[in-house]
């Protein structure tokens, strides 16, 4: 049996053996990525499984056979986590002047209680100022917590967008800008194969 003639190219360019070499690891990776994916749409619940048909996942293991999607996916990840850690410190941190105002707060009405010892006919204003002061805190505080906690929810709102947007012009099959809760889950498990994909060793 002879070897396989492969012709090579005049005047010192690169060698047709190279370019079909080069597509042939396309081809094995595609292959590879395209098996995984299948697998892992397997373990979806169904009405998730018919939205992810052939094409999208063919198109999407050909999105990942070069490693930059790879890249792009684990430095969302990485800066979603890094702002969504300052997220949690910053509301940690309101939470926590809340505690430091209610105990001041707290200490003043202590030592006008004690106060009143010597002012008895005083007690019951004291007191109802004492009430309403404490009720008026706890009002603000919950105000602001909520106002924190409607911010942070338009930020990962606008996060998600951002995402997706990134993640359509970089040409990965699946993402597009939406607000749709299902669309939101399905690509969220698109991502989740992208990140375990990039665990695994690609054939060379």
């Amino acid at each position: 049996m002879t070897a396989e003639y492969i012709p090579t190219e005049i005047g010192g360019g690169s060698s047709l053996k190279e370019e079909y070499e080069r597509r042939e690891l396309q081809q094995k990776r595609h292959y590879f990525l395209f098996s995984q994916l299948q697998n892992m749409a397997r373990e979806l619940p169904g009405k998730y499984q018919q939205r992810l048909p052939y094409d999208l996942l063919s198109s999407l293991a050909n999105a990942l056979i070069d490693g930059t999607v790879f890249q792009i996916v684990l430095g969302l990840r990485e800066v979603q986590e890094y702002e969504e850690k300052a997220m949690f410190q910053q509301r940690s941190k309101l939470i926590s002047d809340h505690k430091a105002q209610k105990h001041e707060l707290q200490k003043k009405h202590k030592a006008m209680l004690q106060d009143c010892q010597s002012k008895p006919h005083n007690l019951a204003l004291t007191k109802t100022q004492i009430d309403r002061e404490m009720e008026t805190t706890k009002k603000r505080c919950d105000e602001e917590i909520r106002k924190k906690d409607q911010k942070i929810i338009m930020q990962l709102d606008q996060k998600v967008m951002d995402q997706q947007s990134t993640l359509e012009k970089a040409g990965v099959q699946g993402f597009y800008v939406t607000n749709k809760p299902q669309d939101i889950r399905l690509q969220m498990y698109l991502l989740e194969f992208i990140v375990r994909l990039s665990q695994l060793e690609m054939p060379s």
